[in-house]
């Protein structure tokens, strides 16, 4: 084992045991040569699939997926530490988007008319697209844009996150196993120099990325320079404000599980609680005992919330994060340190009275750590929550709905949720602004990204 090393492969480490548990060697240039004249030639065969055809096929990938359900469950859990409940949970949830994309889907891409009676739109697609994938979400991250494009008549070339190879291999399989043309979805198990070359290559038409914000001007800026369109998905660190008249319980609960989730590693998930002066004593304290509460344990166990996080070097860096907060001022309220023995975790924190100025505030913290920051009244509120370089999503938890209405327009985030933690559904669009990124998934934008919208006009004299 000792020539395995992570220059050579994709190397997967169960982040509760620290045992290998997979190693992939890297694509050679043959390999990476191969799988791109495969998603090309599968291309030109795909697009003349009717769309009716591709429906059928998204209703065979449900099936299957929901038949392996525990399968895909286990590699998650195993690969990223994710508890078996939330793993569950993510391979349902893509069940259902491929349900509903192949209800809904094609009447997404029908032609569409215009205002000149002779002249309509037609959503042709683009081609092979390079989706370069985060390990937080193996199945959904993928499959939220995999699924539309494919629909659209594209084809997929995924390049996973190295931890997460596993769950892309599986997934490759099951697609082939549930009748999938050769070349419409790829898998390339390449370093970055890898992921450029596969950019600059005339066969991939477009680029999407799910990612921190390093990564996404990476990858924008050689799309860019190769002129092709790029989607990002990147960083996030949402607001979650509550303001004085909320219901108390249903905020504090919302806001527990929109932290806690997939052991805090979201991008879209409640980072910086801002909480109206007038409440954030009771909040902070109802907050502190439900966060206490949550089991920490082994990702396998049905009762565990919070598992270990999924990589050593991230936990080494969310440690710092928080003691460089806590030199700057904050209370530490839970936690704040590393957890000893088995398993790469760190216990669920919460920090009090953070303010604008602190590394809690100004970074994204991914990994299981609160920060609540005192808002003198609601206009404070919306000041401290567009005062982020990132823009993703949103919450507000008020009884005034019309408040929350006028507050919502001026929020700078792609989403905005109003007494309900942030959420993604195939049905309504995803995406940010700022560093969050550009671009929409889901709903009828995200099938309509990677198409070329073609104006067809007949008789024009």
């Amino acid at each position: 084992m000792s020539e395995i090393s992570s220059l050579t492969h994709a190397i997967s480490v169960d982040p509760y045991s620290g045992e290998r548990i997979g190693h992939y060697a890297f694509d050679t240039d043959a390999a990476l040569e191969a799988a791109l004249q495969r998603a090309k030639v599968g291309y030109s065969q795909w697009r003349r699939v009717s769309l009716a055809q591709r429906s059928e096929y998204l209703i065979a990938l449900a099936d299957a997926l929901q038949a392996n359900t525990e399968a895909f469950a286990q590699m998650i859990a195993r690969e990223i530490g994710k508890p078996i409940a939330q793993a569950r949970g993510e391979v349902t949830k893509c069940v259902g988007l491929c349900r509903w994309y192949a209800e809904h889907g094609p009447a997404m891409l029908a032609p569409e008319p215009t205002q000149v009676e002779k002249a309509r739109i037609e959503y042709r697609p683009l081609g092979p697209i390079l989706a370069v994938m985060p390990w937080n979400f193996p199945l959904w991250q993928v499959l939220r844009g995999a699924v539309p494009a494919l629909l659209a008549g594209n084809t997929y070339v995924l390049k996973h996150a190295p931890n997460v190879m596993g769950s892309a291999y599986l997934l490759a399989d099951l697609l082939k196993r549930a009748g999938l043309p050769e070349g419409v979805f790829e898998v390339l198990n390449v370093t970055a120099e890898g992921v450029t070359r596969a950019i600059n290559d005339p066969r991939i038409a477009a680029v999407t990325l799910t990612g921190s914000v390093r990564a996404g001007m990476a990858i924008g800026a050689q799309a860019g320079a190769a002129l092709k369109k790029c989607v990002l998905e990147l960083g996030g660190s949402d607001p979650f404000i509550v303001l004085a008249d909320a219901d108390l319980d249903a905020a504090v609960q919302a806001a527990v599980i929109g932290r806690y989730q997939n052991t805090g590693q979201v991008c879209a998930a409640a980072k910086r609680l801002i909480v109206e002066a007038s409440i954030v004593e009771a909040f902070t304290e109802k907050f502190v005992e439900a966060t206490r509460a949550l089991v920490v344990g082994n990702p396998l166990d049905e009762a565990t919330y919070i598992g270990p996080m999924a990589r050593f070097d991230l936990r080494d860096e969310l440690d710092g994060q928080v003691q460089a907060t806590l030199a700057e001022g904050a209370t530490l309220l839970l936690g704040g340190h590393k957890l000893d023995g088995v398993g790469n975790f760190y216990a669920p924190t919460v920090l009090g009275n953070v303010t604008s100025d602190m590394t809690a505030f100004r970074q994204e913290l991914f990994g299981p750590v609160a920060a609540i920051i005192c808002a003198r009244d609601a206009e404070h509120a919306l000041e401290l929550a567009n005062d982020s370089e990132f823009g993703l999503a949103a919450t507000i938890y008020t009884a005034d709905y019309a408040l929350a209405e006028r507050m919502t327009a001026a929020l700078d985030t792609g989403g905005v949720f109003i007494n309900g933690y942030c959420a993604s559904d195939p049905r309504v669009a995803f995406g940010g602004v700022k560093k969050s990124g550009f671009g929409r998934e889901l709903s009828h934008f995200g099938v309509r990204e990677f198409t070329n919208v073609q104006t067809v006009w007949l008789d024009r004299n």
